[in-house]
């Protein structure tokens, strides 16, 4: 995204057939009176994807003017950065999945327990606009608290799905930030192992 060419480009198919109901979502999302979210990057698998990456919140780098004004591994960004290189890694795409945020208006903090709660009916909008989902990625705790609020509201859903659920750490910078360097490298295995967890899934 730090290059303006390709950047022009995802915002010229923001509405493509894969992620226009999704965008059209974001669109009534900004009119919520909770303030401004990003679209989802066309270059992500949209209502196709077979899997919805949920972490917690929009980053600085997906601001409309001072980013790229989308959710996108491929923004300019430390964290957008590392999903991309495990995709890689595993042998996947973005393709594969689409990002989504537990709390999917820009605030730049982490979300209160009451934004969590607000999130949880986004949540449930994009599961139901991917019929072919299969796995849920939850990167880093807030993601997990969310995922716990959605399945207090639909009990029934990873059942009636045939979801997987795959937990890991936020692929953020903080997520390291951690005194015992043991515990340092554990985490980094673990979102290394989740996105090869994802791969075996998929190519299955």
């Amino acid at each position: 995204m730090a290059d303006a060419a390709y950047r022009a480009e995802q915002w010229e198919d923001r509405y493509a057939p894969h992620v226009e109901p999704i965008n059209r979502y974001v669109d009534e999302l900004r009119e919520a009176g909770r303030g401004w979210a990003p679209y989802v990057a066309p270059a992500h698998g949209g209502t196709a994807a077979p899997v919805l990456s949920i972490l917690r919140d929009p980053g600085p780098a997906t601001q409309q003017g001072k980013g790229s004004g989308f959710i996108s591994v491929e923004n300019d960004d430390a964290s957008a950065a590392l999903q991309a290189d495990l995709l890689e890694e595993v042998g996947l795409t973005a393709a594969a999945l689409t990002p989504w945020n537990a709390y999917p208006w820009y605030v730049n903090r982490a979300p209160s327990s009451a934004e969590l709660d607000a999130g949880v009916a986004t949540v449930l909008h994009l599961v139901d606009l991917m019929p072919q989902l299969r796995v849920i990625l939850l990167q880093g705790k807030d993601a997990q608290n969310a995922w716990a609020r959605v399945i207090r509201h639909r009990p029934a859903l990873v059942d009636e799905r045939q979801l997987r659920i795959i937990e890991t750490f936020h692929p953020s910078r903080q997520a390291l930030f951690v005194a015992d360097l043991d515990e340092r490298a554990r985490r980094v295995e673990r979102r290394r192992a989740a996105f090869a967890e994802l791969a075996e899934i998929l190519h299955a």
